[in-house]
């Protein structure tokens, strides 16, 4: 008699995948040698992070700069591009009316549901279908919900080449069945005694549930990824969401489709936990850099400026143009550092110092810290 196999896969690419097996997956899928061993290097450089993060004085430093970039990288996955410059001023005007390109509101509308999931799950404690709904809203600015049934939802081969167009993948669809599996994520995602009993493998375990769950219309692989960074922090492994995963899958971003392919075509959980396991490694210590280097740089920074000895409050001042890469004069005064005239005169000092790059957009003045512009390039 055959043997039955671990895991049930979808036979037929164009048909819904209603027998999407229900959480938790067999321990043998995932209790491997190799993947064990890229799950202690992967735990090692979130605990860097996680330890480097928290002795940083100035925490909007981190919330602003790391997640701006991530909003942006994410989105790039879905083909949502935008300038650094036009995201950097929307974001410093604290703007989402149409004078922002539509590409750059969804990216601003990215951090937002993010901010806002964060937020949502301090308050209430644990995942629910309102969390998902929410994130979803918030990245398409929709009133719609769950897909019903009637939707007619593939997954298609993406690129220019001879498969181009083809479908890959359909998901689950039919009365009920989106919010039963989605209950069932709910509960593996908020119950500890569910195994794994390691965090990064039931968050890569859950991550492909959610995108093989594919609930909405669209924005499902941005909500996904969000999921990913407030799992992280709910289960306390980073206290703030600044793990910059979206950059390691903008790199690999075939690898990333591959091995989700991989789980529901061959069953092959071993491929998409290793490079789950591997995105954040190298994110969190790319992270990690990020952090020493922008730290690194607001302190060299304010060296300079204190050895001109003519700045009051050099410190604030600093702080305050290290909180994001562009920086407005009511930035200052709205913090009540300083008066008007002041806070223009020292940010004009700032520019001729080369601290600071002077721009004028559509008739609005902004200052851009170029030590910090090049850190997040990177």
């Amino acid at each position: 008699m055959p043997q039955k196999p671990l895991y049930r896969v979808n036979p037929d690419r164009n048909t819904p995948w209603n027998d999407l097996p229900a959480l938790p997956i067999p321990e043998e899928l995932y209790k491997t040698v190799p993947i064990y061993e890229q799950l202690g290097k992967a735990k090692e450089a979130l605990a860097l992070l996680a330890g480097r993060s928290v002795a940083i004085p100035n925490q909007a430093l981190l919330i602003n700069s790391i997640t701006l970039q991530e909003a942006k990288d994410s989105s790039a996955i879905e083909n949502v591009f935008t300038t650094d410059d036009d995201l950097y001023q929307a974001f410093s005007d604290d703007r989402f009316d149409d004078s922002v390109s539509g590409s750059t509101k969804e990216v601003l509308r990215y951090r937002e549901a993010m901010w806002e999931g964060y937020e949502y799950l301090k308050e209430n404690g644990q995942f629910d279908i309102d969390y998902f709904i929410n994130l979803y809203q918030e990245i398409k600015e929709t009133n719609d919900s769950i897909r019903p049934p009637f939707a007619q939802t593939y997954i298609r081969q993406g690129g220019s080449g001879p498969n181009a167009g083809k479908r890959v993948y359909t998901p689950p669809k039919g009365k009920d069945v989106l919010e039963e599996k989605l209950n069932n994520l709910i509960n593996f995602l908020n119950d500890d005694s569910i195994p794994p009993n390691e965090p990064l493998l039931k968050m890569a375990i859950a991550h492909f549930q959610f995108e093989a769950i594919h609930p909405f219309r669209d924005g499902n692989g941005r909500a996904g990824r969000i999921m990913n960074i407030h799992y992280i922090t709910q289960t306390n492994l980073l206290e703030l969401p600044i793990l910059y995963l979206s950059r390691f899958i903008i790199e690999h971003k075939q690898e990333y489709y591959d091995t989700l392919a991989g789980v529901s075509q061959r069953g092959d959980w071993e491929s998409w936990l290793l490079y789950m396991l591997r995105a954040v490694e190298s994110t969190a210590r790319l992270t990690y850099d990020k952090v020493n280097d922008i730290n690194a740089a607001k302190e060299s920074v304010l060296e300079a400026v204190e050895d001109e000895k003519n700045f009051q409050r050099p410190d604030q001042l600093i702080d305050a143009v290290f909180t994001q890469p562009f920086t407005k004069v009511r930035h200052l005064t709205d913090k009540d550092i300083y008066a008007e005239n002041t806070a223009r005169s020292y940010l004009n000092e700032l520019a001729e110092m080369g601290v600071l790059e002077k721009k004028e957009i559509k008739g609005r003045h902004y200052y851009k810290n170029r030590e910090l512009e090049q850190i997040l390039s990177y």
